[in-house]
């Protein structure tokens, strides 16, 4: 099974993403827009007011699921990851977050002067360490496969 293969023909059937984080012991989960690159980086907006965004800044480790809903007796399929974020700011990581967010998304040219207003919804990326993926995908019944990852370079 080509795990990667997997992950890349999945990723583009969803927008959404569940992203966890945590500080002091108490964890924290959310639902953010995602978009990506072709290194498998994922980027989201957020406020750097919301709980995760300030988690990520104390604690940049994270971890999340893109998972598509399904019905009773449906097989899930998901893609999860654990990995690191981080807060983008001005420079070639930020244009690239908001190219893949605009494409992606359909958003307004007016994301990078949101972005420069310190109360305004800002770019993060999640450079992802380890991706999993559980579902069916043969006769075999559910499978789970890891995939380490460092930005193409496994």
């Amino acid at each position: 099974m080509n795990t990667e293969q997997i992950i890349r023909q999945y990723l583009p059937q969803i927008v959404h993403m569940s992203l966890a984080t945590s500080k002091d012991n108490a964890p924290w989960v959310c639902e953010v827009h995602f978009a990506y690159d072709n290194d498998l980086n994922i980027y989201f907006r957020s406020l750097p007011s919301r709980r995760h965004s300030q988690e990520i800044a104390a604690s940049p480790r994270v971890a999340g699921n893109i998972v598509r809903q399904h019905a009773l007796g449906e097989m899930p399929v998901g893609v999860y990851f654990e990995g690191t974020a981080k807060l983008l700011g001005a420079g070639e990581e930020q244009a690239t977050a908001r190219t893949c967010l605009q494409e992606r998304l359909q958003l307004s040219d007016k994301l990078l002067d949101d972005a420069q207003r310190p109360d305004g919804h800002q770019f993060y990326k999640i450079s992802v360490s380890t991706f999993y993926v559980f579902g069916k995908f043969d006769d075999n019944g559910a499978q789970k496969f890891e995939l380490p990852w460092n930005g193409g370079q496994k």
